[in-house]
């Protein structure tokens, strides 16, 4: 069963603890945390303290993102902080295989994501070592854009790259469930909702409907 990963973007920063658990009973399978350095990508989100206090409202596994320029100097800021997952851009590696490792050495999963024009061919030599592939279906910064369909042939064909691989394949950026369903079908295992999670305030009919 795909797996729905809420990012708090789109969550009420008044009271995130009880957001962070209502997600939790909701039935969501992972908290994704975008970080965002005003520079790589055109916002500012969170920093490794707001990742500390979601570590202590849930058990979840915790996704974070860091859509910045220099990850590399961040990796153990985030690793300290609780997260269990950290995916960093290709763009803004320049030894992405040493970060990878980096990434495993301080205990956490290792993803790397691709922007919308990014090939997914960039990554044929360090595959072996992912346990997440990240797609970008919109261009990084702000939630509530529409979902790029271009995308489910680069999702496609990261399954047909995977073969006897572990990676998992993520998508994020204008999941509903029409696009969750497409994106399934291509073959993602992580769908990252926002907006689609969090509008309305029914965050277990929402995430169901991604399902």
């Amino acid at each position: 069963m795909v797996q729905i990963a809420p990012s708090i973007l789109s969550a009420d920063f008044s009271k995130l603890r009880e957001e962070i658990i209502a997600l939790e009973h909701a039935g969501a399978d992972l908290i994704h945390i975008d970080v965002m350095d005003g520079h790589f990508v055109p916002n500012l989100t969170f920093g490794p303290q707001i990742v500390k206090s979601v570590r202590e409202c849930t058990k979840l596994p915790l996704d974070v993102h860091l859509m910045v320029d220099n990850p590399d100097d961040m990796l153990e800021w985030f690793a300290y902080a609780g997260a269990d997952i950290i995916t960093v851009h290709t763009e803004t590696c320049a030894h992405l295989d040493k970060t990878i490792e980096q990434i495993h050495s301080l205990g956490a999963k290792a993803g790397v994501s691709l922007n919308p024009a990014t090939s997914e061919k960039v990554l044929e030599y360090v595959l072996n070592k992912l346990d997440l592939v990240l797609v970008m279906s919109v261009n990084p910064g702000f939630g509530g854009q529409a979902f790029q369909s271009e995308q489910l042939k680069k999702i496609n064909m990261l399954k047909e790259m995977r073969k006897a691989l572990p990676y998992l394949i993520e998508v994020d950026g204008g999941i509903n469930p029409m696009t969750a369903s497409e994106c399934t079908a291509a073959g993602a295992d992580i769908l990252v909702a926002g907006t689609s999670v969090f509008s309305g305030g029914d965050y277990k009919n929402n995430i169901q409907a991604l399902r």
